[in-house]
C-alpha cells in the first residue's frame, strides 16, 4: 500500500472487488470557479481536474458570451455598458 496517498490531499473511495471492499485514493476536485469581479460562483465552468480539462472540447470548458469563465454574466453586462460609455 502506498503510505504517501493517506493524506487529506486524496479523498478515500471505498471500492467492492470480488473478495474484500478496498480502499482507493483519489486526488479531489479543483475549487468552483470564481468571478473575477464580484467572486460568486460561475456558472456553466466545469469543475474538473486538468487532465481532464485539457481532453474536453473549448466550447464545454466555459460559457460563449465575453469574458465567459472570467465574469459572472452580471459582472459581464457591467463591464460592457461602461466600456460603451467610455468609448462615446
Amino acid at each position: 500500500m502506498a503510505f504517501k496517498h493517506r493524506n487529506r490531499s486524496f479523498r478515500k473511495v471505498l471500492v467492492k472487488l470480488a473478495s474484500k471492499v478496498t480502499t482507493h485514493y483519489k486526488k479531489r476536485n479543483p475549487a468552483k470557479a470564481q468571478c473575477g469581479g464580484c467572486g460568486k460562483e460561475l456558472h456553466g465552468v466545469p469543475r474538473a481536474r486538468i487532465v481532464k480539462m485539457q481532453n474536453l472540447p473549448k466550447t464545454k470548458k466555459r460559457p460563449e458570451r465575453p469574458y465567459g469563465g472570467v465574469f459572472c454574466s452580471k459582472c459581464m453586462r457591467e463591464t460592457m455598458i461602461a466600456r460603451a460609455k467610455a468609448q462615446s
